[in-house]
Parts: C-alpha cells; structure tokens; sequence
C-alpha cells in the first residue's frame, strides 16, 4: 500500500512530554520536538522561549501516514493525553509557551480541528480553550530535546510527568500503538 505522508503539528505543554506520546502511536513515522507560533525573528532558543517573551509555544511536528492514522485520531490522541482546559500551563508549566495549541496546515485540517474540539468539550468540566491556528515557521529544538524520554527515561521529570501520560495513553488508546514485539 502506498503511503500518504502528512505533517500535524501540536502544542500541549512540555515537547518531551508529547514527542513520548507520538512516537508510540503507529503510523506515525517521525516526531519532531520545536517551537512555532511566535513572533520574534530568527530562530528562537530553548532559553529564549522559557523566558515567555518570544510568543513561541513548545510544540511537537508530527509526519505521519494516514492510511495507517488519520489526522482526527492524531488530535482526539493529543486531546486526550494533556489538559486541554489550562490556559497556557500544564501542570507545573506555566507559561504561553506551555499552551495547548493545534497548528493546522490547510482548511481541511482546521476543519476537522474545530470539529473534534467541538466533540470534545462534553467530556471535560471546564471549557477546552485549545487554540487553533494557521502553521507558521517551525524551529526544530536543539538536540538535547529530542527523543528526550527515549534518552532520559529515569530522569525525573520523565518518572513524575511522562510516565503517567503514557499510562493514559495506553488505557485510551491502546488500539492505535504500535506492536512491541
């Protein structure tokens, strides 16, 4: 079967913590941790975008196949594996650049971002405040942050914050990861 290779990109918090979530999903073929929506020329740093002042959100560029996984179980997946009601923080992260954002890269894909947005709401007490917006520039981060669970699976923040994401996503999603064998 031939591919059809397509790109999402999301923001949910920290990078580390999505990029872990999509590189279990299958047919997903790359996760790329960056940066995207701000407003400050050239290409930001990860200082640059902790301090909060460039408009960046961290985010994760994701090249996936949709005859394996369509784009709208990428989103109800990202939907479902962060908090979508915290306006830019997720737990301790607190920061524009921490907020939960779809970038959609064409009408179609806005579409469909508004649509499971839409969907989703019931399932939540608060209200999703989920910003979607037109793609613009992606940064890829610096080495040091990419497959940073893969790399760094006992550091701590990957023990306290990651690993419980992961449980999530295996008890939601168990039907779209990838085979372990």
């Amino acid at each position: 079967m031939e591919k059809n290779m397509q790109i999402a990109t999301v923001g949910g918090g920290c990078f580390w913590c999505t990029e872990a979530v999509f590189q279990e999903i299958k047919g997903v073929e790359n996760v790329v941790s960056g940066y995207s929506g701000g407003t400050v020329p050239g290409k930001p740093t990860y200082r640059e975008i902790c301090s909060g002042l460039t408009g960046h959100a961290e985010v994760v560029q994701i090249t996936f196949d949709a005859n394996v996984i369509s784009y709208e179980d990428i989103l109800v997946i990202f939907m479902t594996t962060h908090d979508p009601t915290t306006l830019n923080r997720q737990g301790a992260d607190r920061g524009t650049q921490y907020r939960s954002v779809i970038f959609y890269h064409n009408d179609k894909q806005k579409e469909i971002a508004e649509i499971i947005v839409k969907e989703l709401e019931q399932y939540y007490e608060n209200p999703i405040v989920t910003e979607i917006s037109e793609a613009v520039t992606f940064f890829e981060a610096e080495k040091e942050h990419q497959d940073f669970y893969k790399n760094n699976p006992d550091y701590g923040y990957c023990s306290f914050v990651i690993d419980p994401k992961l449980a999530k996503l295996k008890k939601l999603h168990s039907d779209k990861l990838r085979d372990t064998e």
